[in-house]
């Protein structure tokens, strides 16, 4: 694990020190003491901004994103910002959209023990099997989304340890996991946006080119 100074994690964001306490506090950068933060943390904020500094979505816009490019409904949206959203969307690239959509969920990484991989996988929504469909094989990483009120009871239960370059990711959001699970199913959007996130560039690149098909079959 490589820490880097506050004042060197804003270098190389090219923000200010004020906006990566910011971002500290957010969520979007982990701090290990008090002034330091993980380098590891930094690059995958990098990753998804791409030299970018828009904001994110709101949660309930970017599922409701989700979940346009799915073909579903996004029913906690009105009429009008569902309206808004479609207009939006016809007209952003695909690491626009992985860049504006990460408030989805709040990402975070472990350590955990081999034993506790299929029993913890079971807790989870996983978008894995779609993320096989986008051609990538099979590893011993674990990826899913869980209840944010259920996070730190999960990471208790199987001895997770926290570490940004761990293999397990939790995606903690308070939508509702039925429909986290319904739009795993419908289509490969969701899976594409999380392997957007990714360190590893044939990953990366496999969420980019599947973001960028479905946001053409969105305009039609």
């Amino acid at each position: 694990m490589t820490l880097l100074a506050v004042s060197e994690a804003a270098e190389r964001l090219g923000v200010s020190t004020r906006q990566v306490q910011h971002l500290v506090a957010r969520g979007d950068l982990r701090s290990l003491a008090r002034g330091v933060v993980d380098e590891t943390s930094v690059e995958r904020l990098l990753a998804v901004r791409r030299g970018s500094h828009t904001r994110a979505w709101a949660e309930s816009t970017a599922w409701a994103a989700v979940a346009l490019l799915s073909g579903r409904e996004s029913g906690w949206l009105g009429d009008s910002q569902r309206s808004r959203l479609r207009g939006r969307l016809r007209g952003l690239e695909a690491e626009e959209l992985a860049e504006r959509a990460r408030g989805r969920a709040s990402v975070s990484r472990y350590v955990a023990h081999r034993s506790a991989g299929e029993r913890l996988r079971a807790e989870l929504v996983d978008t894995w099997p779609a993320a096989a469909r986008l051609g990538l094989a099979a590893t011993n990483a674990i990826d899913g989304y869980l209840g944010t009120t259920d996070l730190k009871a999960v990471v208790s239960r199987h001895g997770l340890i926290r570490d940004d370059a761990g293999s397990v990711t939790l995606r903690a959001t308070s939508m509702d996991l039925d429909v986290v699970r319904d739009l795993v199913g419908a289509s490969d959007a969701l899976a594409a946006l999380d392997l957007a996130e990714s360190l590893d560039v044939r990953e990366r690149r496999a969420g980019i080119d599947a973001i960028d098909r479905a946001l053409g079959a969105f305009r039609g």
